[in-house]
């Protein structure tokens, strides 16, 4: 590979998959402060969700961070996907503004960062699929390195940061790249139809972000759980008529 001068890049704190949740990115950005971390990128995904979207638009707007988009913020911007009366969707849309649209409309779907980063939601192919893992009738398993290498094909920078899957890991590539999944910050479970049912679940509430850091040639992973107001989030998604979002949120799980 060709070497980068990154001797001198400072930490980088990594977000993904907010899902509209106000206490948990509040939280996380408190403990980013406290560690005198400068340089955030957000992977995206950032406002679906029934909890308190506007107010992480709004957040996030102010941050101005490096930032692509997700699957789900496509979806909240694709006006020909309908939304049903009382859905999640339809309550998204109702309460965010139109610069809350337009920022979300505005968002690469992947970017590089310094020449170190590459930033996508799911994978560098598209925003619905996830790069670490793999979903097949058995269950949800690590997806085999050589899958993971192919899907990076044309992916010069050292570091891709993915997310789309709730779940924390680090990938060391034969090559040297290395893939980070910093975890939700947001939703810590959740449930899928596809392409197979399964189940995604952190098993604690926590807020989940990474911290990447490059020293003596080589990179640095930490994945960070911060205790946040998880509670006052499941009474938010119980008052928005999500009684599956309360318990992912109490609980890490999608069945206790």
């Amino acid at each position: 590979m060709t070497p980068h001068p990154l001797s001198d890049v400072a930490p980088v704190a990594v977000l993904s998959d907010i899902h509209g949740n106000h206490w948990a990115l509040e939280a996380v950005l408190r403990d980013i402060r406290g560690r005198g971390i400068a340089q955030i990128v957000n992977l995206g995904d950032s406002l679906y969700g029934p909890l308190a979207p506007e107010r992480t638009a709004d957040v996030l707007l102010s941050l101005a961070l490096p930032t692509v988009r997700g699957n789900e913020d496509r979806l909240i911007t694709d006006m020909m996907t309908p939304a049903a009366s009382g859905s999640t969707l339809a309550y998204v849309r109702d309460v965010l503004r139109d610069e809350h649209v337009h920022w979300l409309e505005a968002l690469p779907a992947t970017t590089a960062l310094g020449g170190a980063f590459r930033l996508c939601h799911g994978s560098p192919r598209r925003d619905d699929e996830y790069l670490l893992r793999a979903v097949t009738a058995a269950g949800v398993r690590p997806r085999p390195t050589t899958e993971v290498v192919g899907d990076l094909v044309g992916v010069a920078e050292p570091v891709i940061l993915c997310g789309h899957d709730h779940s924390p890991g680090t990938l060391r590539l034969p090559d040297g790249r290395l893939v980070v999944d910093p975890g939700s910050v947001g939703c810590p479970a959740f449930e899928d139809a596809l392409p197979h049912p399964h189940v995604i679940q952190a098993g604690t509430p926590h807020a989940r972000y990474s911290i990447i850091t490059h020293d003596e040639g080589d990179w640095h992973v930490r994945h960070v759980l911060v205790a946040y107001a998880w509670e006052t989030a499941a009474r938010a998604a119980e008052r928005n008529g999500r009684t599956d979002w309360a318990t992912w949120l109490r609980t890490g799980r999608v069945g206790v």
